[in-house]
C-alpha cells in the first residue's frame, strides 16, 4: 500500500492552528505518510510536528465555507485546526482518520525513522537477561538460566532465557508449562540480597473444575523456600473471580498441594474498568466549568486514585513479605501480563536501590514490562478519546508510571530521575518513532526483526545531552528501603500528564530552574569551603612544625 492512495489532499494554505499555551497561528498545512506538519513563515513560530500514531480521535465542525478539525490525542492534548474550504476539510479529516489507524505494523514509523542523532550505544542490547543474571549470580548459585523457551515454544510471551530454580531441569519446565495459563511457568522476577529471598511470577494454574494438579508446579515453587519457612502467593485478583475462573479452566493454588504456603488476594482492576476510569479522569481535567465540589466529586467518580491506592497497597504487601517477614513470594492474576506486573515492578522500586537510578529504572522496564509480555501494541492502541473501544485496551503501564510518581513525589531525594522519564515513557508507550514499544511480546517483536529494522528508545535516551533533562538534580542515593504512604490524603492527581495542557507551567519550570540553580551555587560554595579548609589544615601543619624545636 502507497501512503500516497491515503492522503487525498497533502496540502492546504491558510490554516490557523489553536493549540494550548501557543497564540493561533497561521501556516501551511501538509500531511505525510507520517506526520501532520503546519509551518508558518511568521519568525518565531514554532512548527507544529504531529506523528500520525499520537492522534486518538477528530471530530469536525462546519461554519459556512470555514471547516473546523478539532485533533484529540493519545497524550492528552487537543489541537484545533481552521481550515478554509469544506471539501479540503472533508480531505484532510478522511486522511487522518486512514493514517492514524493503520493495521499492519510494519506500516508505522518506526520502521522508516532514520535517527539524526550519532548512536553512541546500541539500547537493543542494553539490558539482557544474561547481563541482569550477572548480578544474581555473585549472591547466590540456587538459580540458572534457562534457554527452554529459545524458539518461543514453550510460552510465546516469555523472552528466550528465563531465571529458574536450579533444581528444575528444562523437561520439568515444560510439564509446568503446561499447567500455567499461556505457558507462563513461575520465574524468577527479583532476588533481595538482604536475606536471599524471592519474587516471582507467573500466569494462574490451570486447575479446573476438578482440581488439576502438577506434581512439577508444586517442586518448582517450593525450590524456592528454606527449611521450615513459609511462601506467600499473591492473587491480584478477588477470590470470587479467581473462582470463577476455575469454570473456564483456570483457578488458584489449592492450600492441599502448596501447604507452604499462603495465599491472599487483592483486588486489582483491569481493561474495561480502567480504561473507562482513565476517560472520566481526562474529561474530568478538560472540563473548564468546575466548581470546588463538582470537580472533586469528577475526580472521585472517576476512581483513578483508588486504583492507584490498591495497586501500591498491594506492591507494598509483598515489599513487606520479602523484606520484614523474610519470605519469598509468588505473584500472579489470570495471564500474569498485567497487574503482576504492576506489583513486582513497584515492588522493586520499594526494595532495590539500584531501580531508583536511570539505568536501573530502564532495566526494570525492559526486564518486568518488554520481556515479561506486557502486550503494549493491544494496551495502548487508544488512549482516552477514541469512540470505537476494543476490549483489551487498559491504561496499565500509565498506572504504573502514576504510582511510580507517586513514590518519587514522597521520596523527592531518593530517585536519580525525574517526572520528565516518566512523561516521556508514556509518551513512547503510546506513539514513538522507536520500536522498542510495538508489538506484544519478545516474540513478536522477533519475527517483526525491530533490533534490525528500528532504533531503541534507550539509544536515544542514554545520549549526555538527553539523559541532563531527566536526572534530579535533588537526588542522594539512598540504599535504605523505602516505604510510600499509601493513604488517601497523601495521593495525588498526577499534574504533569493529567493537566499539563490545561494550564500553564511556567511558573513551576522557573521555581524548578531557581532550585536547579541553588543547588549548583551551593556545589560551588561547597567545593570553596573544602578548599579553604585544605588550606587551613595546611597552615596549621606548617604552624606546628615551626613552633616544635
Amino acid at each position: 500500500m502507497e501512503f500516497a492512495e491515503l492522503i487525498k489532499t497533502p496540502r492546504v494554505d491558510n490554516v490557523v492552528l489553536h493549540r494550548p499555551f501557543y497564540p493561533a497561528v497561521e501556516g501551511t498545512l501538509c500531511l505525510t505518510g507520517h506526520h501532520l506538519i503546519l509551518s508558518s513563515r511568521q519568525d518565531n513560530t514554532e512548527e507544529l510536528w504531529l506523528l500520525h500514531s499520537n492522534i486518538d480521535a477528530i471530530d469536525k465542525r462546519f461554519v459556512g465555507p470555514l471547516g473546523t478539525i478539532i485533533i484529540k490525542c493519545k497524550d492528552f492534548r487537543i489541537i484545533q485546526l481552521d481550515i478554509p474550504g469544506m471539501e479540503e476539510c472533508l480531505n484532510i479529516a478522511s486522511s487522518i482518520e486512514a493514517l492514524s489507524t493503520l493495521d499492519s505494523i510494519t506500516l508505522m514509523y518506526p520502521f522508516f525513522y532514520r535517527p539524526m542523532f550519532e548512536v553512541i550505544e546500541d539500547g537493543w542490547h542494553s539490558f539482557l537477561p544474561e547481563q541482569e543474571f550477572e548480578l544474581y549470580s555473585s549472591a547466590t548459585s540456587e538459580w540458572r538460566l534457562s534457554y527452554v523457551n529459545k524458539e518461543f515454544a514453550v510460552c510465546p510471551s516469555y523472552p528466550p532465557i528465563v531465571i529458574v530454580p536450579k533444581a528444575m531441569d528444562d523437561e520439568a519446565l515444560r510439564k509446568v508449562a503446561t499447567f500455567r495459563h499461556g505457558g507462563r511457568f513461575p520465574v524468577l522476577s527479583y532476588y533481595h540480597k538482604k536475606n536471599g529471598m524471592v519474587i516471582m511470577r507467573s500466569g494462574q494454574p490451570l486447575t479446573g473444575t476438578n482440581g488439576r494438579r502438577c506434581k512439577e508446579d508444586e517442586k518448582l515453587i517450593n525450590a524456592t523456600l528454606r527449611a521450615g519457612k513459609r511462601g506467600y502467593i499473591i492473587d491480584t485478583r478477588p477470590l470470587n473471580v479467581a473462582q470463577q475462573a476455575r469454570a473456564k479452566g483456570g483457578g488458584f493454588e489449592q492450600e492441599a498441594h502448596y501447604p507452604q504456603w499462603r495465599r491472599i488476594h487483592k483486588s486489582i482492576e483491569r481493561y474495561h474498568i480502567l480504561q473507562e476510569s482513565l476517560i472520566k479522569l481526562v474529561e474530568a481535567c478538560n472540563d473548564q466549568t468546575h466548581n470546588m465540589d463538582r470537580w472533586l466529586s469528577r475526580l472521585e467518580a472517576s476512581n483513578w486514585l483508588t486504583h492507584i491506592k490498591e495497586i501500591l497497597t498491594t506492591a507494598c504487601l509483598a515489599a513487606q513479605c520479602l523484606d520484614r517477614e523474610g519470605a519469598s513470594i509468588l505473584i500472579h492474576g489470570t495471564e500474569g501480563t498485567d497487574s503482576t506486573l504492576q506489583v513486582t515492578s513497584l515492588a522493586q522500586i520499594i526494595l532495590e536501590p539500584r531501580s531508583r537510578t536511570i539505568r536501573g529504572f530502564e532495566a526494570l522496564i525492559e526486564r518486568e514490562w518488554l520481556q515479561a509480555g506486557h502486550p503494549f501494541q493491544q494496551r495502548c492502541a487508544q488512549s482516552a478519546y477514541c469512540n470505537s473501544k476494543q476490549k483489551w485496551e487498559s491504561p496499565v503501564f500509565l498506572l504504573f508510571l502514576d504510582c511510580v510518581w507517586q513514590i518519587l513525589r514522597q521520596f523527592p531525594c531518593s530517585f536519580e530521575f525525574n517526572e520528565n522519564l516518566l512523561i516521556m515513557l508514556f509518551e513512547h508507550a503510546y506513539a514513538s518513532q522507536f520500536g522498542t514499544f510495538l508489538g506484544n511480546n519478545e516474540s513478536e517483536r522477533c519475527k517483526l526483526k525491530l533490533q534490525q529494522k528500528t532504533m531503541s528508545l534507550w539509544s536515544w535516551v542514554n545520549r549526555p545531552s538527553e539523559l541532563s533533562k531527566f536526572t534530579n538534580p535533588l537526588f542522594e542515593a539512598n540504599n535504605l528501603v523505602i516505604w510510600p504512604s499509601v493513604a488517601p490524603q497523601s495521593l495525588q492527581l498526577w499534574e504533569g500528564i493529567f493537566l499539563r495542557w490545561n494550564r500553564s507551567s511556567k511558573y513551576l519550570d522557573e521555581a524548578y530552574e531557581e532550585m536547579v540553580n541553588i543547588i549548583e551555587y551551593n556545589k560551588e560554595l561547597q567545593a570553596k569551603v573544602n578548599i579553604l579548609r585544605r588550606q587551613l589544615a595546611e597552615l596549621e601543619t606548617e604552624d606546628g612544625m615551626q613552633e616544635s624545636p
